[in-house]
């Protein structure tokens, strides 16, 4: 389930290219996309 999580994190544009300076904006968004793939994952 884990490896299936992390294969879909690219489908995110902005996790593709890391565009932010700052570690935590981006960590920020990678637990975003986690969530919204989780999300999408329990409505289903």
């Amino acid at each position: 389930m884990i490896e299936q999580t992390i294969a879909l994190l690219p489908w995110f544009r902005r996790l593709r290219i890391r565009w932010e300076i700052r570690d935590d904006i981006h960590e920020t968004f990678m637990t975003f996309a986690a969530g919204i793939i989780c999300w999408r994952r329990l409505i289903h």
